[in-house]
C-alpha cells in the first residue's frame, strides 16, 4: 500500500476510534454514569485524538535533493515542483509544512534577526506579529512557487553581526559561512518558515520538516532538541554523487544517531543515483555500482543495507508528472514510499493506541466498577425482600434494624476514608513541593546566576552539571512520594474491598521514567555541545548562558511541565474509583432501608417492590451488555494492526 493510501487508512482509522470513544461518552452521560471527572478524562482524549499529527523529517547537508524528494512524494499531483529544488542551497531555513484550517494558506517567514533574543522558535509561534506573513492562491501554482521560494533567500552581514547570530564565520573557503571579498557574510534572510497548505495528507495530520545543512542546524539548538526528537520519522538522505561525507557523517552522529543507537523510523535515503545511469554500461553493472554505493554507506553508518534506499528523487517526480510508469520503477522511488508507509504508521499507531488504552481503559473500570456495584446493591436489596416474603412484622423491623446498623457501620468507618483523603492531600502536596514548577523555577534562577557570575569554564561547567544532578534528584524525589501513594491506595483499596464488599481492583500505576530519559537526552545533549572543553574555551560565557537556558532549560521547563499535568491526571484518577464507589455504597445503603421502611409502612406491598427491583435489575443487565458491545468496539480498534490484518485475511 502507498504512504498516500496507507496514511488515509490510518486518518480513517483514527476517524474511527474517535467516533466511538464520542459514543461511548455519550452513552454514559444518557445512562447517569458519567461524572466530571470522567467526562473530563474521555474530552481531553477525544481532543489529543482530533489534535493528533504525523511528523515527518526530512535531513540532510547541502545540495542532497531533500526539497526534490518531498516534492516527488507528496506534490508530484500538482505537475510542478511546489518546493524550490536547484542546483545548490534552496532551503536555508528549517522550513514545516502543515495544514491549519484557521489561517489560509500561505507562507509564515520569522527573521533571522530574531536570534539575537533568548528566544526559541516554540516562543515566537506565540507571537504572529513577529512573523512575515505571505498569502498564496493555491489554484495558481506560478504565485504559490514565488511565495515558496522565500525560503532560499539570503542576506549579507558583517562578521560580527553574522557571530551575533549564531553563525559560525571563517575564512577558508571550506568554511560555509566565510568572509568574502567585499568583507561581508551570506546567511539565512529567515530563521524558521511555515507553510500552510490544504493538501490532502496535510489536512489528515501530516507535518513535514525540511531542514537545511549541519551548519544550519547546529545554529539553531531547537530542531536537535526538540523538533527532531518528536519527529514519527526522519529521513537522511545522502548523496550518491558525494557518498559519505565528514559532515554527513557529523549529522548522523551528533543529530539523528546521538547515543549511538538507532531510532525506529529513521530511513537513510541514497540520493541520485540517476548519475550512475551510463548508456555504456548494462544495467545489471549499473546495478552492481548502485549496490556497492549502498552497502559503502551502510557500512560507514554501521547499519544493515536493508536500510538504505537508493533513489532518483529527480527522475521519480518526472516520472509521476508524465505518467512514465518505466521511468517511476527505474527511480526506485515507490520502494522507498512503500518502506516508509510500512515503517512510519504502525509506529505512530502504536503510539495512539498506547495513550488511548491507557486512559479508556481506566475510564472503562471506573465505570464497569459502578455497574457492577449498583447490581451487587440491588441483589442484596432483592435477597433481602425475598426473605420477608410471609414473614410477619417483626421479622421486617428486625431487617430494617440489621440494614440501618450496616449503615451506621459504614458511615463510621467512612472517618477512615476522610483520614485517607488527608494523608492523600498531604502526600499529593509532597510531591508538589519536588516536581512543582516552584521547584524548577528557583533551580533555574540559582544556576543562571551562578553562570553569569562565573570566572572560569570549571564554574560554568559545573553549574550545568549541577542543574541536572538536582532536577534529576527532583524527578527521584517525586517517583518515591508517588511509590508511596500508590503503595497506601492498595491498602486502602484492599481494606474497603474486604470491609465493605466496594469493587476496586487495582490502584492505576504511574511512572515518571519518561521524564528522567528526557534528562538524560537533554544532558547528552548539552554534554556534546555546550558542556565541552573547545565549547567553553572558545565561546564567550554570555553565549553560553544564554544558550543554556533559551533551549536547554528551557525543554527541561517543558518536561517538568508534562510531568505535572501528567500526576494531576493520574491522581485525580486513582481517587475516583474510591470516591464512586463510596458515594454508590451510601446510595444503595439508603435505598435499602427506605425499601424495607416503606414495607414495614405498608406504603408498598412487598411483591409490588420485588417486581420493580426486578425491572431495575433488567435494565442493569442491560446496561452491562451494552458496556460490553461498546468497550469491545474500541478494544477491537485498539488491537495491533497484524492482528486486524490477519483477522480480515482469514
Amino acid at each position: 500500500m502507498s504512504l498516500v493510501n496507507q496514511f488515509a487508512a490510518y486518518a480513517d482509522w483514527r476517524a474511527g476510534l474517535s467516533s466511538h470513544i464520542g459514543q461511548f461518552r455519550q452513552w454514559l452521560g444518557e445512562n447517569e454514569l458519567s461524572d466530571a471527572q470522567v467526562d473530563l478524562r474521555l474530552s481531553q482524549l477525544l481532543e489529543r485524538l482530533r489534535e493528533d499529527r504525523l511528523n515527518v523529517a526530512f535531513v540532510a547537508e547541502f545540495s542532497r535533493g531533500k526539497s526534490e524528494l518531498i516534492n516527488a512524494i507528496f506534490f508530484a499531483e500538482y505537475g510542478t515542483r511546489m518546493l524550490p529544488s536547484s542546483a545548490g542551497r534552496t532551503t536555508m531555513c528549517p522550513t514545516e509544512l502543515l495544514y491549519d484550517a484557521a489561517k489560509p494558506p500561505g507562507i509564515e517567514l520569522l527573521p533571522i534577526e530574531t536570534r539575537a533574543a533568548s528566544s526559541g522558535i516554540a516562543e515566537y509561534k506565540r507571537f504572529p506579529e513577529e512573523w512575515k506573513v505571505i498569502a498564496f492562491d493555491v489554484e495558481a501554482p506560478d504565485t504559490m512557487q514565488d511565495a515558496l521560494r522565500q525560503v532560499s533567500e539570503t542576506i549579507r552581514v558583517t562578521p560580527a553581526e553574522a557571530t551575533r547570530l549564531g553563525f559560525s564565520v571563517g575564512a577558508d573557503d571550506l568554511d560555509f559561512y566565510r568572509i568574502d571579498d567585499d568583507g561581508q557574510v551570506e546567511i539565512p534572510r529567515w530563521r524558521h518558515a511555515v507553510i500552510n497548505f490544504p493538501h490532502p495528507l496535510l489536512k489528515q495530520g501530516l507535518i513535514i520538516l525540511d531542514t537545511p545543512g549541519l551548519n544550519a542546524i547546529g545554529a539553531e539548538p531547537e530542531l536537535t532538541l526538540s523538533l527532531l526528537p518528536n519527529a514519527h520519522a526522519v529521513l537522511f538522505i545522502l548523496g550518491a554523487d558525494t557518498g559519505v561525507t565528514q559532515s554527513d557523517m557529523t549529522i548522523w552522529r551528533d543529530h539523528i544517531r546521538a547515543g549511538g543507537t538507532a531510532r525506529r523510523g529513521c530511513m537513510v535515503v541514497l540520493n541520485k543515483i540517476d548519475g550512475q545511469w551510463d548508456e555504456l554500461k548494462t544495467t545489471a553493472e549499473i546495478d552492481a555500482e548502485i549496490q556497492r554505493q549502498v552497502d559503502t554507506s551502510a557500512n560507514l553508518l554501521d547499519l544493515p543495507p536493508s536500510q538504505v534506499f537508493p533513489v532518483s528523487a529527480q527522475k521519480g517526480l518526472v516520472a509521476k508528472i508524465t505518467g512514465d510508469a518505466a521511468l517511476l520503477e527505474r527511480s526506485r522511488l515507490e520502494r522507498l514510499e512503500t518502506a516508509l508507509s510500512g515503517e512510519l504508521i504502525p509506529a505512530k499507531r502504536d503510539i495512539v493506541c498506547d495513550n488511548t488504552e491507557s486512559e479508556f481503559g481506566d475510564v472503562n473500570r471506573t465505570v464497569r466498577g459502578l455497574l457492577a456495584a449498583r447490581l451487587a446493591g440491588l441483589r442484596e436489596q432483592l435477597a433481602e425482600l425475598t426473605e420477608l416474603r410471609g414473614k410477619n412484622k417483626g421479622v421486617v423491623e428486625y431487617m430494617m434494624g440489621k440494614v440501618r446498623a450496616e449503615k451506621e457501620e459504614f458511615e463510621a468507618g467512612l472517618q477512615r476514608y476522610y483520614a485517607v483523603r488527608s494523608v492523600f492531600s498531604t502526600l499529593t502536596n509532597k510531591l508538589f513541593s519536588h516536581l512543582g514548577l516552584d521547584t524548577l523555577r528557583q533551580l533555574t534562577h540559582e544556576t543562571r546566576a551562578v553562570m553569569l557570575e562565573a570566572t572560569f569554564s570549571t564554574a560554568l561547567s559545573g553549574a550545568m552539571k549541577r542543574f541536572f544532578a538536582q532536577a534529576r534528584q527532583a524527578l527521584t524525589r517525586s517517583n518515591q512520594e508517588v511509590n508511596e501513594i500508590l503503595a497506601m491506595m492498595a491498602a486502602v483499596y484492599k481494606r474497603f474491598a474486604v470491609e465493605h464488599g466496594l469493587k476496586l481492583g487495582t490502584p492505576t500505576t504511574f511512572s515518571l521514567l519518561r521524564y528522567q530519559k528526557e534528562l538524560d537526552r537533554l544532558e547528552i545533549w548539552c554534554g556534546n555541545h555546550l558542556n565541552t572543553v573547545v565549547s567553553l574555551m572558545t565561546t564567550d560565557k554570555k553565549n553560553i548562558t544564554q544558550k543554556f537556558f533559551e533551549e536547554v532549560a528551557l525543554q527541561a521547563r517543558h518536561a517538568f511541565e508534562h510531568a505535572n499535568r501528567d500526576a494531576e491526571t493520574w491522581l485525580k484518577a486513582i481517587m475516583a474509583p474510591m470516591e464512586t464507589q463510596v458515594r454508590e455504597h451510601q446510595i444503595q445503603l439508603k435505598r435499602r432501608l427506605e425499601s424495607i421502611k416503606r414495607i414495614h409502612q405498608a406504603t408498598d406491598t412487598l411483591e409490588d417492590r420485588i417486581s420493580e427491583l426486578d425491572g431495575v435489575e433488567e435494565d442493569l443487565l442491560q446496561q452491562i451488555e451494552e458496556l460490553n458491545v461498546l468497550a469491545a468496539r474500541i478494544g477491537e480498534l485498539l488491537r495491533p494492526a497484524e492482528t486486524t490484518t490477519e483477522r480480515e485475511a482469514a
